[in-house]
């Protein structure tokens, strides 16, 4: 059931800061509420949209709670919990509350640069220490380390409770060979906004979106019309977002969805070091576009 769910699209929510650097759960309660009410499938929590390296224990369990408590139900809760130290994912998998929580988001380890065995027993243990679906998040750009297909695969077929992947490696070619030769159970997510239209044509089943913080209603009617086959109406969507696309992480993420997210009204541009927000000639390119496409900011 909890792969069905995970299809269409997906939103990676950020992270509201106030003027003085704390959470602004307020905004994080409106952006949770406009996003359902706007055709979102299903939330990410606590993923590195969230700036999650530099929020403090108290503060992710007080996010998970307030994205839980607000969504009561309505669209499954996918919970990032990932960590380069395999035992501190086991631990949390095993210790902490995981009520409201429909599956968890785990990342190649970062730094470590394991090798792909390595990669294999991190998720092994896991996928043995809960029994909540595991989704793998390859993202060589972030870890320093590619998950290779066969390790994917290898994941895949082993481990019932292994049910998706998010792919954000750039590799059309190892994408499509996943696609290609995965069990029917296993899922291939996009890990990047700008290429869900293409990699929806072989055989995903959505996206984990980023510009989807801020456009869920478009970004969402674009995956679903891909994913319903009708191929043309959602080239022309993908179409009028591929200028954002581009500027959407020149400066680094989440700091361009989070510049788009002030334009609209609604969180302050504020992003915690070493992040920080996005150059005054980006933002105004920004606004040039959302002008163009009549989206008010």
């Amino acid at each position: 059931m909890i792969r069905r769910k995970l299809r269409g699209m997906g939103v990676a929510l950020v992270t509201p800061f106030n003027e003085d650097g704390s959470v602004d759960y307020d905004a994080l309660i409106k952006l949770v509420e406009y996003q359902i009410q706007n055709g979102t499938d299903f939330l990410c929590v606590l993923g590195t949209t969230a700036e999650t390296p530099t929020l403090t224990a108290d503060e992710k369990k007080k996010i998970k709670q307030t994205v839980i408590e607000r969504v009561n139900g309505r669209v499954p809760i996918l919970l990032g919990v990932s960590s380069n130290c395999t035992q501190t994912v086991v631990d949390t998998l095993k210790n902490d509350d995981m009520t409201g929580v429909d599956a968890v988001l785990v990342a190649v380890p970062y730094y470590n640069k394991p090798s792909q065995e390595g990669i294999y027993q991190h998720y092994k243990a896991i996928a043995q220490a809960t029994k909540l679906p595991v989704v793998l998040y390859n993202v060589p750009g972030r870890t320093g380390v590619n998950m290779t297909a066969e390790t994917t695969l290898r994941l895949a077929r082993d481990f019932e409770n292994i049910v998706a992947i998010k792919e954000a490696s750039g590799n059309i070619t190892q994408m499509d060979d996943i696609i290609k030769n995965k069990p029917t159970n296993f899922d291939v997510i996009s890990g990047d906004d700008g290429i869900t239209f293409p990699l929806i044509t072989l055989g995903a089943v959505g996206v984990i979106s980023v510009i989807g913080n801020a456009f869920p209603r478009e970004f969402s009617r674009m995956t679903r019309l891909a994913l319903a086959g009708d191929y043309p109406s959602a080239l022309a969507i993908h179409h009028q977002f591929t200028e954002l696309f581009k500027l959407l992480f020149v400066d680094g993420n989440p700091a361009g969805v989070k510049a788009m997210l002030s334009m609209m009204g609604m969180i302050k541009n504020r992003l915690r070091l070493p992040l920080v927000p996005t150059r005054i000639t980006t933002f105004e390119k920004m606004r040039c576009i959302l002008n163009e496409l009549k989206i008010k900011c």
